[in-house]
């Protein structure tokens, strides 16, 4: 089969590097990649916006099945246009990807369909969203409505924060036409993780946990990211947890977008708080997670390819998955000054060392090669040290291992990932 790969992230690199080990491949594109990705699939210089551009070019060279990435060309209807022109993808049409694109949307199915989540308010004019946090008190969540590239949630501890993020939101047009409304909810409290589901529009293939870290600084502080690292399978995961989240949250939702007329294909992340409540939804993506997605990926024993046509063609009933057993944590290497403004293009080297250490893989984000060929970060989060280990202990420690040898000055990254698992281990000895 010929594919095409739409993205340029971690997730895309992990994604055409898992499809790269399929047999079906026959070529892979992916528009418009990065440095890394250039290694197991062919780059096309065609944004994940340039809709038109992307159909022209999956017409042109006869694809076979397009892997949509991101969130913003599924909310944009690339998935609408390609099918419309009989290719098969794999992704929600943009109705369905309002589950992301809108949390109004999300949060009014949860209601009207039982699924459990934050209580919530939705607000479009300041003064009333000024007056129910000032009555609701803090902790308390407040949420740009429509995507904001991972930024637009503060979980706000005290009054005053939750009342700038209001305002930046509705006033200050920090997030654009995504924060002209805002839902503002219920502060939930345990232990968050992410869970993943392939969807066919009926039925649900849970696949593995994961829990990431979208704190900017150690100690989970500082503003949120788009995610500093993630590890897999979550500890917190128990089998029985994991069937709870699957009936109550992931096929409760599947079954409700099928009753509204909008069935959902594609994979399904959900952020999940277990609380002493049980599990809640906190928000769903319509995509696979970055960074989560690398760790899926090197955890992913079958061949990934298959998965994701069943899902598109309606067939995922009875279909399996195997995992390694291992476990799987990534550190994200950013550049200095993310999430907020930094330095680009800066020089990255010393990457050849990481190549023969044994259970890594480093997986490129915000990269490119300049014209003599030194490789250069060109965005926030430019690199993914991704390792295995049989712990989530010797996972770190070689990821660390890894990242420390990367020489990049204008770089930086947690020196945490995983924390919250490692302590439970050291615990047990």
């Amino acid at each position: 089969m010929k594919l095409l790969v739409v993205g340029s992230g971690g997730r895309e690199h992990s994604l055409c590097w898992a499809l790269s080990g399929s047999p079906l491949s026959e070529v892979i594109y992916c528009a418009p990649g990065n440095a890394g990705i250039a290694e197991v699939a062919e780059c096309v210089d065609i944004s994940p916006d340039d809709i038109d551009s992307l159909v022209d070019f999956t017409k042109t060279n006869h694809i076979d099945f397009v892997l949509v990435g991101p969130e913003a060309p599924l909310v944009n209807g690339l998935v609408d246009r390609l099918k419309n022109i009989g290719v098969r993808c794999f992704g929600p049409t943009a109705s369905a990807a309002q589950l992301e694109g809108s949390k109004r949307f999300t949060k009014s199915l949860c209601e009207k369909y039982s699924i459990p989540t934050a209580s919530y308010r939705h607000f479009s004019q300041i003064e009333d969203a000024r007056s129910y946090i000032n009555e609701k008190g803090a902790p308390i969540v407040v949420k740009a409505d429509g995507l904001a590239a991972g930024k637009g949630v503060t979980v706000a501890m005290n009054i005053e924060e939750a009342l700038a993020a209001a305002e930046d939101a509705l006033v200050g047009d920090r997030f654009g036409n995504a924060g002209a409304s805002i839902v503002v909810e219920e502060y939930l409290s345990g232990e968050e993780v992410s869970i993943f589901a392939l969807c066919d529009g009926d039925n649900v293939l849970m696949l593995a946990s994961a829990q990431d870290h979208k704190a900017v600084g150690d100690g989970d502080t500082g503003p949120n990211t788009g995610g500093m690292g993630a590890y897999s399978p979550a500890p917190i995961m128990t089998d029985v947890l994991q069937a709870e989240i699957g009936d109550q949250i992931i096929s409760r939702t599947v079954s409700a977008m099928k009753s509204e007329g909008i069935p959902y294909t594609g994979v399904l992340f959900a952020g999940i708080m277990i609380t002493d409540s049980g599990p809640k939804l906190i928000e769903f993506n319509v995509r696979f997670g970055d960074p989560e997605c690398q760790v899926l990926m090197m955890r992913l024993k079958s061949d990934l390819l298959p998965a994701l046509i069943a899902a598109a063609d309606g067939e995922l009933k009875d279909f399996d998955l195997r995992w390694h057993n291992q476990v799987a944590l990534t550190v994200v290497l950013a550049s200095k000054g993310y999430p907020n403004k930094f330095k680009q293009p800066t020089e990255i080297s010393n990457l050849e060392s990481i190549s023969v250490m044994e259970d890594v893989k480093l997986f490129h984000a915000g990269t490119a090669r300049d014209s003599s060929g030194k490789l250069q970060a060109v965005g926030g989060r430019a690199l993914n040290v991704t390792a295995v280990g049989e712990t989530v202990t010797e996972a770190q420690q070689k990821a660390y291992k890894a990242a420390n040898a990367i020489d990049w000055p204008n770089g930086f990254y947690r020196r945490d990932i995983g924390w919250r698992a490692v302590a439970r281990e050291i615990k047990k000895i």
